[in-house]
């Protein structure tokens, strides 16, 4: 129990000491769709993936303490590895299933806390959700917990040069509305629902 209460405050420190000058004055970003996040329960964040900053972005924009699987080579960077454990994320080994990233996801989401989940598992170049992961779908059946769709927009692109000026992109983040955890763990069902966040996430971004 202290534990949790001293992880939400160092949580809520490090996003409004940090995250909120950058993400609301270099990026001038917004949210869209605060409506369609739960207010009590807690879900599981689904989105797509361009930028190192997404997790910290996400986290602040939502206004909800969530977790995220990150890969273990962020935790060894300056700074967004420090910001990253402050938020309440926790490392996963890509290439391999880590179970142990499994047992922690299913963990905090028991003690009713969110995690986020980028679904191609990796940054895209365009921006967009490509290559969907089934991993999500599949934790979220386990859990009976709901999908919450979300597209971070321009992240992919933060910084533009133009006659070697650095241009800032603006950040919208767009929350469509949640979806319901698959009915089965078989393929079909796992298939079926990460298509459909698929489709949820690429119509957000526009």
């Amino acid at each position: 129990m202290k534990n949790d209460i001293l992880q939400k405050l160092i949580y809520e420190l490090v996003s409004n000491l940090f995250v909120l000058p950058i993400y609301k004055f270099v990026f001038k970003g917004h949210l869209i769709g605060r409506e369609n996040i739960p207010k009590k329960d807690s879900f599981i964040m689904v989105s797509n993936h361009g930028s190192l900053l997404d997790p910290p972005f996400l986290g602040h924009a939502l206004g909800r303490n969530i977790s995220f699987m990150a890969k273990a080579e962020l935790f060894k960077i300056p700074f967004l590895g420090f910001i990253i454990k402050a938020c309440g994320g926790y490392p996963v080994k890509r290439g391999i299933a880590d179970k142990n990233a499994i047992k922690n996801a299913c963990k905090k989401l028991s003690n009713d806390n969110c995690i986020g989940i980028f679904i191609d598992g990796t940054r895209q170049k365009n921006g967009r959700v490509n290559k969907p992961k089934q991993g999500a779908a599949l934790l979220a059946f386990k859990n009976q917990k709901l999908l919450l769709p979300v597209a971070i927009v321009n992240s992919h692109r933060l910084i533009r040069f133009k006659f070697f000026i650095p241009l800032f992109s603006k950040i919208v983040i767009k929350v469509g509305k949640p979806v319901q955890p698959p009915q089965s763990s078989s393929r079909e069902d796992l298939y079926s629902v990460t298509l459909r966040l698929q489709d949820k996430i690429n119509k957000l971004i526009g």
